[in-house]
């Protein structure tokens, strides 16, 4: 067992974003001999982490939270506690049990990278948990039709298409550790998530983007299976990759990972009711311009659409294994 903190002559990966599909992958990856740095992006400012953040002036702890749950190596009733959220009572109704432990622990410790760095060390979190930046930054949206719309959870519910995003401040620091990460790293992954309020707030620290770009390392890019409502609304892969290029302006990856099994049409019918639908393989125009593809059945349902954790992590780990064996 690889405890937060730890280094090993694994192949070290980087795996940037937030929201559930990132800890879904992580789920899988930590099963593997990887040495993982996990960078979480810091703009959310919806529901209990939004509530905490204005309240006590602390980065928002949800997407930080999911990844130290997916990561720690803990009992499942443990995991179950730290998602658990309180669906009643004045004031708790709403929060995460895992989101009070993270401010509080913020408290105790000075500030939010020491108790993501405590909480990692109790929960025996398989890597590092490093928050994009040490402060809470706010996401911006410029729309199509000029219009801006500011808040990373109002950006989706404003159902105009999307130019850009940016944030405030723009030249917010990265944590020396998350720049260091990257330089060191084997590979490199960004996604799954939501594309323009998990993936991209990451890629707009100015020098977190500089780091990726510089880097030698394999970088990876884990397409979503479904569009995302408010934000990729009918978007084919090669839309993902070009909103991507058009916000660091270069080619990012050297791989693109994406699902291409049937989804059951009662499944999609689901999400049809909600505005999402299949992310559509565009094969001919992802490989123009120079990605490579890998392709095959990597989706499991339950309640939700999910990646198959397992089966991304292999091909994942194959790659990164490949690669390594290659540059050494």
């Amino acid at each position: 067992m690889e405890v937060a903190g730890q280094t090993s002559a694994r192949p070290r990966i980087v795996v940037m974003g937030g929201g559930t599909g990132l800890s879904v992958m992580l789920r899988g990856l930590k099963e593997k001999p990887l040495d993982i740095t996990a960078i979480v992006t810091v703009a959310d400012d919806g529901g209990s982490s939004g509530i905490l953040r204005n309240e006590l002036q602390m980065p928002p702890p949800g997407d930080v939270r999911n990844v130290l749950t997916a990561l720690a190596d803990v009992e499942p009733l443990l995991s179950q506690m730290l998602s658990y959220r309180f669906g009643s009572g004045s004031g708790l109704a709403g929060h995460s049990l895992g989101n009070l432990i993270l401010a509080g622990m913020t408290d105790i410790t000075g500030d939010f990278v020491s108790a993501v760095r405590e909480l990692s060390r109790v929960f025996a979190v398989r890597g590092r948990v490093l928050p994009a930046a040490g402060v809470a930054v706010t996401l911006h949206a410029e729309m199509e039709d000029g219009s801006i719309v500011s808040g990373e959870s109002k950006i989706p519910e404003a159902g105009r298409r999307i130019k850009r995003v940016f944030l405030d401040p723009a030249e917010v620091e990265p944590l020396p550790e998350a720049v260091e990460a990257i330089q060191q790293a084997d590979a490199i992954l960004i996604g799954p998530g939501s594309l323009y309020t998990s993936i991209l707030p990451n890629l707009l620290v100015p020098k977190l983007a500089e780091a990726v770009c510089a880097s030698k390392a394999i970088k990876i890019f884990i397409c979503n299976v479904m569009t995302q409502p408010g934000e990729t609304d009918n978007y084919s892969v090669s839309d993902h990759l070009n909103a991507i290029f058009d916000h660091v302006g270069v080619h990012l990856f050297d791989y693109v990972i994406v699902n291409n099994g049937e989804i059951p049409t009662r499944v999609q019918d689901k999400y049809a009711e909600k505005g999402a639908k299949p992310v559509h393989l565009d094969l001919d125009e992802v490989t123009g311009h120079g990605y490579k593809v890998i392709a095959d059945t990597l989706v499991l349902f339950r309640t939700y659409l999910r990646h198959d954790a397992e089966k991304l992590s292999q091909h994942i780990y194959q790659l990164v294994q490949n690669w390594t064996l290659r540059e050494r």
